[in-house]
């Protein structure tokens, strides 16, 4: 997640740990799960795996009365999957929405599944895009829905708007959080930011790397190495997560998901720089500005300090764009992780500006 969220933060790898701190490890990972079993006679906890676009891709489905609405997540990176850390906000959303996750080709436990060599010539954002139509054509199917709600985080919303405005159909809403509008823009915004405040924090470090590769993004190509150093001190400035240097809780988080086991955890770091290369030419190219109808009702989910998708692009866009709804919702408190900085607004904004639309 970043707009992609693991462009310059590997995922924390398990550390070697003696048997007592492993036993420690296992008996809070019991708790985490104990917690998030779903007894509910009408409810529903499944995880499994099931053929999309020609290979085995892994899908998580949750929620505490089968007969609510569907939210199709689609999450980050790319190849950062939500999964891992959803015990950390998605409980009481469980409540009132059935959430089905879905770990896309080449992230979490679908980049193990396949041999990546296979998969390589299929890194493409056309493809992911078909992958979310066909997740959401075998949603409606498996649990009887007319329609799901689309929401989309960071890379994610990427594939959301395309799924969106491919097959309306299948969606009553798309909901962005971090949303992707003009890639180009957001990476100017996001390096100005860190360029002002290194200078309020005296910080030569981040002035000097930031330096090295200006002008940014510049007429020169977007390369990981560039894009990597242009992230790097907007995260560290609460760009990320608000007013914080770090987000511990976040890539740490997975070390406690009773849903991955070591090898998993470990794959999501691997999935992130097995995609990110492939993806990257078409992502920095990425831009819909030029989108001036929506077809579906459209809900922004907008983190005040968001500098990793800056939010003034989406802000615009959604000035000017014809949907048959549309509503900006800030979270004051958030910056690109919106969903776990602020998992109480995210369920009263649901409720309150999502829900409705699937009447």
């Amino acid at each position: 997640m970043k707009t992609i969220l693991l462009l310059c933060l590997a995922l924390l790898a398990l550390p070697c740990a003696s048997a007592q701190d492993a036993n420690d490890i296992g008996r809070a990972r019991a708790a985490v799960a104990d917690l998030q079993r779903i007894a509910a006679p009408n409810g529903i906890q499944e995880s499994y795996k099931t053929s999309i676009g020609g290979i085995d891709q892994w899908l998580s489905v949750r929620g505490q009365d089968r007969n609510n609405p569907i939210i199709l997540f689609v999450h980050g990176g790319p190849a950062a999957p939500i999964v891992p850390t959803m015990w950390e906000f998605q409980r009481p959303i469980e409540e009132y929405f059935t959430v089905a996750h879905w770990d896309q080709r080449g992230a979490g436990k679908t980049y193990l599944e396949t041999d990546p060599e296979k998969v390589a010539p299929t890194i493409r954002i056309e493809r992911y895009v078909d992958d979310a139509i066909e997740v959401a054509e075998h949603l409606r199917q498996r649990y009887g829905k007319r329609k799901l709600i689309l929401m989309g985080h960071s890379w994610g919303t990427i594939i959301g708007m395309g799924a969106a405005l491919k097959r309306p159909d299948l969606f009553y809403a798309y909901v962005g959080i971090g949303q992707v509008i003009n890639t180009r823009e957001n990476e100017r915004i996001s390096y100005e930011y860190a360029v002002e405040q290194a200078k309020l924090h005296k910080n030569a470090e981040a002035l000097k790397d930031l330096a090295s590769i200006a002008p940014y993004p510049g007429k020169e190509p977007i390369t990981r190495e560039r894009i990597i150093v242009a992230r790097k001190w907007p995260q560290h400035y609460g760009g990320l997560s608000a007013f914080r240097s770090d987000s511990t809780y976040y890539f740490g988080g997975p070390l406690l998901s009773p849903d991955y086991d070591a090898a998993q955890v470990k794959a999501i770091d691997a999935g992130s720089l097995f995609t990110l290369g492939r993806l990257l030419p078409e992502f920095v190219k990425v831009d819909f500005s030029q989108v001036k109808t929506f077809p579906i009702p459209v809900v922004m989910f907008l983190g005040r300090h968001d500098y990793t998708t800056p939010t003034q692009p989406t802000v615009d866009w959604l000035a000017q764009v014809q949907a048959p709804s549309k509503q900006a919702v800030w979270f004051e408190r958030s910056a690109h992780m919106i969903p776990w900085e602020e998992p109480g607004k995210t369920l009263v904004s649901l409720l309150a500006h999502v829900r409705p639309l699937a009447d």
